[in-house]
């Protein structure tokens, strides 16, 4: 198997785990009487971290051409015909994991899918078709829109009655 076949299974077939995992966990592990206010929450958080990734994109844009069109090279990744920055397949599969971590009880699975996030970022800078910094800003972007599980009901009363036994 060469080294090009490797990083474009990492960089983007490696995604497909991360919906699929994710997609199941989301339907059949949510509670039924909770899937409404969940549901809610994953869609509001989705839709957060795609309206902050447009507006970085549009206020800043570091370069008008990704890596592998700066070194004159073929990309070794499928890529959307933009110049990169956030990178969307970092923003999507965070937001799949985060969802899973915050609406699920299956930790387990979604360090799992975390560390397959980590790989498909490491994959998209390795075949050229993101700098560091498009991969990051699109994990920190899928973070910030992750405030709407904050609200999430169990968390509030366990924070706020921690706080009157102080």
């Amino acid at each position: 198997m060469s080294f090009d076949l490797i990083i474009r299974l990492i960089a983007d077939v490696a995604v497909i785990p991360v919906v699929l995992i994710g997609a199941y966990l989301l339907v059949f592990k949510i509670p039924k009487g909770q899937r409404y206010q969940a549901y809610t929450r994953i869609l509001m958080a989705g839709l957060t971290a795609y309206l902050i990734a447009k507006f970085a994109a549009t206020i800043y844009q570091p370069s008008d051409m990704r890596p592998f069109e700066l070194l004159g090279l073929e990309p070794g990744a499928l890529y959307l015909n933009n110049p990169g920055f956030p990178s969307d397949h970092a923003l999507f599969v965070t937001a799949i994991a985060l969802a899973v971590w915050f609406e699920t009880k299956a930790r387990k699975t979604a360090i799992v899918l975390f560390v397959l996030v980590g790989l498909i970022a490491i994959g998209r800078v390795v075949a050229l078709v993101h700098t560091p910094a498009d991969v990051i800003a699109g994990i920190v972007i899928a973070c910030l829109g992750a405030v709407w599980y904050l609200n999430k009901p169990g968390g509030q009363k366990e924070i706020q009655h921690g706080k009157s036994n102080s």
